[in-house]
């Protein structure tokens, strides 16, 4: 307008009843007007931004228009299929609307229109079916008989379901891009149908030109209906909510790799993926194991879900802080109450003399907490596991509890172990899981190689690079373009350094052979060849190597020497021992006791027994009991 506005609150009684020159209609409220020449403007339209950025027309931008864009002849409003006569916003595209109907679409868009339908309760057709023959739901343009609605200044009409439209869609139809909820400016024919709708609202990719009327499409998936895939949910060794999609919005790269078996997604078969991060995995691989996943009807379920699970890592502590100092910036706890033991545990890094951890048994390396009555020893990571943890490998979906004090079989690993379980509490399930499995990280680097090792679940190839056992359908770590293939257990279970009666000396675990001479490739143990590909113990001091096999051979490595249990058919407590010379004879089968074995604590008895010949062994190994409980003192 060439004059300047004046803005007039509309609280003033005055007779005249007064035009928006923008929409048309009476204006009842604040408003800027001209005293010049009778030009008034609602207060919203007067607003109006010059450019309007509607996401039912993501192409381009809508740009404000005081009259028609054409030379000849009034546009037909794409919203109410009335003609346009005052303000409105177009684009070149021949989209047209009224000023009104594209503020009116844009806060049903923003949901803003929630209000409205406040304001407006939905309506049974049945009270109204001679009017509604007249008039056609605003998003599909079908007819509201025998059907909710919602209604607004008798000029919009909304089946109620179509006002819970979803604003994006995947559709097996169309798999490579999102179809979005948008007008048909372009007047393109449904592909299911065949058919043009040139009002309303379809479901569009402006990219490939492809459009499917709301009708056509098939209904979305309930949430609920736990019988389709299009429901999100948490997967193995993945906290966020993962949905099923036929594509993925990356700029980064055009391949995907599932994480699962690390084979490329074909997007045209869709995938379950992650909006949050980059986690995608082949719908198959996601859905082969229903103890992988929790389904989720809704995102409040996540969350509760969610919470649950921090709380479970977060709300057990096992421990209570006694002693407390600080170092620079950093408080650190030197004194703690730990369940699993009777007496305070101090903190110390002096590792003076072998000692292993009464948690995860294997050799104190680096700081750990020491109880000064007894020998009762911690590595500071064991002693600060939570009671409680979620265990994601092996198919559970309740937390695991931490058992203190146990010799039990690993239901991840299967080795014998002996100190800190963590065991389920279901009703009839027996597993219990040593310290060293409850984490199984997707990726790692090994010192046999030098690529990243990425985790496969189940694989079926050659032999293990570091073993030299043969991989069938067993969990592993390995690197595809190098054809590297390890035992999950190998990298996770064999320690960098170990004891072994054939050599005084520590044995360090060694990835390659760096001497081609022959007489360097033999097992001093078992005194055959060794292979030159795989890993294996070395003392560099006396030149002695052994298969790793024989570390993990007996079954025994996580056997805390020292380690004190009572035998049902002894009366005396029994402690682990492992003789390093002067042999005495198993009481059971006369044999000379050269590895791991039972002794008793009194002096008098001389009682001794292979560990293999014990009766808590055989239970064990036949599944009898799941736990032999250690004695304290």
């Amino acid at each position: 307008h060439v004059h300047p506005l004046v803005f007039n609150d509309g609280s003033s009684h005055e007779s005249e009843e007064v035009y928006c020159c923008a929409c048309g209609e009476l204006v009842s409220g604040p408003r800027f007007s001209c005293v010049d020449c009778g030009f008034h403007l609602d207060k919203n339209y007067a607003e109006a931004p010059v450019e309007m950025n509607h996401l039912f027309h993501r192409k381009h931008n809508l740009k404000l228009m005081t009259s028609s864009p054409y030379v000849e002849g009034n546009p037909i409003c794409g919203f109410c299929n009335n003609i346009c006569e005052k303000f409105v916003y177009h684009c070149y595209c021949n989209l047209v609307f009224h000023i009104k109907c594209a503020f009116l679409s844009y806060k049903f868009l923003v949901k803003n229109f929630r209000e409205l339908a406040h304001q407006d309760k939905p309506i049974s057709s049945e009270c109204h079916s001679q009017e509604l023959k007249r008039v056609q739901c605003f998003a599909c343009q079908k007819s509201f008989l025998e059907s909710d609605y919602i209604s607004h200044d008798s000029r919009f009409y909304l089946h109620k379901k179509c006002f819970e439209l979803p604003l994006e869609i995947s559709h097996s139809f169309h798999r490579y891009h999102s179809l979005f909820l948008q007008f048909n400016s372009d007047h393109l024919l449904c592909q299911i149908c065949q058919e043009t709708q040139h009002q309303g609202l379809v479901y569009c990719c402006s990219i490939c030109k492809f459009v499917l009327h709301i009708e056509c499409v098939s209904p979305p998936p309930i949430i609920e209906d736990l019988s389709t895939h299009e429901h999100p949910f948490t997967s193995i060794f993945h906290d966020h909510p993962i949905s099923h999609k036929y594509f993925v919005v990356d700029n980064e790269c055009t391949t995907h790799d599932c994480l699962n078996c690390h084979e490329e997604v074909n997007m045209a078969c869709g995938s379950y993926n992650c909006s949050d991060c980059k986690f995608i995995i082949h719908v198959n691989c996601a859905l082969q194991d229903a103890r992988w996943y929790y389904k989720i009807k809704s995102k409040d379920d996540f969350d509760k879900l969610l919470n649950a699970m921090l709380e479970v890592g977060t709300m057990n502590p096992s421990f209570f802080v006694r002693k407390m100092i600080k170092v620079g910036e950093k408080m650190i706890n030197i004194e703690i109450e730990h369940f699993s033991h009777q007496h305070n545990l101090v903190l110390s890094d002096e590792v003076k003399e072998r000692r292993y951890c009464d948690g995860c048994s294997r050799l104190i390396l680096t700081s750990f907490y020491g109880c000064l009555e007894c020998d009762f020893f911690l590595h500071k990571s064991c002693a600060e596991l939570p009671k409680k943890k979620q265990i994601w490998g092996l198919f559970h979906q309740d937390p695991f509890v931490l058992t203190p004090s146990c010799i039990f079989i690993c239901a991840h690993c299967h080795q014998l172990s002996s100190g800190f379980a963590y065991k389920c509490e279901v009703y009839l399930c027996k597993d219990l899981v040593c310290v060293r499995c409850v984490e199984i990280p997707l990726s790692c680097m090994s010192g046999g190689h030098e690529h990243l090792l990425l985790l496969y679940l189940t694989y079926f190839g050659q032999c293990c690079n570091a073993c030299d056992r043969s991989i069938d359908g067993d969990i592993v770590y390995r690197c595809k373009a190098c054809n590297f293939n390890v035992h999950s257990a190998c990298v996770n279970l064999l320690p960098q350094t170990t004891w072994h009666k054939s050599d005084r000396h520590c044995l360090i675990l060694t990835y390659h052979e760096d001497n081609d001479y022959s007489q360097y490739h033999y097992c001093d143990v078992c005194e055959k060849e060794r292979n030159l590909n795989t890993w294996f113990y070395h003392c560099p001091i006396c030149d002695n190597s052994a298969h790793c096999s024989f570390v993990l051979r007996d079954n025994d490595l996580f056997l805390k020497r020292g380690s004190k249990i009572k035998e049902s058919d002894h009366p005396h407590t029994l402690m682990f021992v492992e003789k390093d010379y002067d042999y005495p004879e198993c009481h059971e089968c006369g044999d000379r006791c050269m590895d791991l074995a039972l002794e008793c604590l009194d002096a008098e008895c001389k009682y001794i027994i292979h560990w293999k010949c014990s009766t808590s062994f055989q239970l064990l190994q036949n599944g009898i009991i799941n736990n032999v409980a250690l004695t304290i003192n």
